[in-house]
């Protein structure tokens, strides 16, 4: 009788011990996107892209140009000419198609390089929070968990807001 004793109040402790335990929840795309860090850096990065834009299009207009005075004078130059300008044009079109390529890497490594400072800048954040709140865990609220109670878990997007300096 006193080991069922035992064992039931030791099951009612780790029950106890057991729902004590924090979880937590955070939508970092909401803090992220509250962060003047994060409209900074999109201003940059759209400004790069214009410019990037803005020199493929200047390209594209000199190769259209070339070739439509290539189609005019097309009859009546040598082969060896005709044969020279069209590769030419090749050739202008394939530095296009390469600076269109060495452009969108370079904005995505910008892009990748400015949201990893944000980011750990969050994480940090919710570290802290987590922390201080003695939290188990926080997850993501966007991560594609399948499933996370709201009810039973804390949302510390707010606190974790507090903690940045954000409203």
């Amino acid at each position: 009788m006193k080991k069922l004793i035992l064992c039931a109040i030791c099951a009612i402790c780790g029950f106890t011990a057991a729902n004590a335990q924090k979880f937590g929840h955070v939508n970092t795309q909401e803090i992220i996107q509250a962060m003047p860090e994060y409209a900074t850096a999109k201003t940059e990065i759209d400004k790069l892209q214009a410019q990037y834009e803005a020199d493929l299009k200047s390209m594209q207009d000199e190769l259209q140009k070339k070739a439509d005075a290539f189609d005019k004078e097309q009859a009546t130059l040598p082969d060896n000419i005709k044969q020279r300008r069209q590769t030419e044009l090749q050739e202008m079109y394939q530095k296009i198609q390469q600076s269109y390529q060495d452009n969108q890497q370079a904005l995505q490594k910008a892009s990748s390089e400015k949201m990893q400072a944000i980011t750990a800048k969050v994480l940090d954040a919710i570290k802290a929070v987590g922390q201080a709140g003695d939290f188990v865990i926080i997850n993501e609220i966007n991560a594609g968990i399948p499933y996370i109670s709201t009810t039973l878990s804390t949302d510390v997007t707010a606190q974790v807001k507090t903690k940045l300096g954000l409203k």
